[in-house]
């Protein structure tokens, strides 16, 4: 793999996981369920609203 293929592999592993965090959220606001995020160097439960 040279510099290019790697940076493309990059961008699509980075897109993959703000997907993956988009449709987290979305699942936690139709189930009215929380999420457990670190925030500040703590461990907090939010409501999906608070993001």
């Amino acid at each position: 793999m040279n510099d290019k293929d790697i940076l493309e592999m990059q961008h699509k592993i980075d897109c993959g996981i703000r997907l993956a965090q988009q449709r987290l959220v979305e699942r936690s606001r139709l189930f009215k369920a929380t999420l457990v995020v670190a925030r500040g160097g703590k461990v907090v439960e939010l409501s999906p609203d608070e993001l």
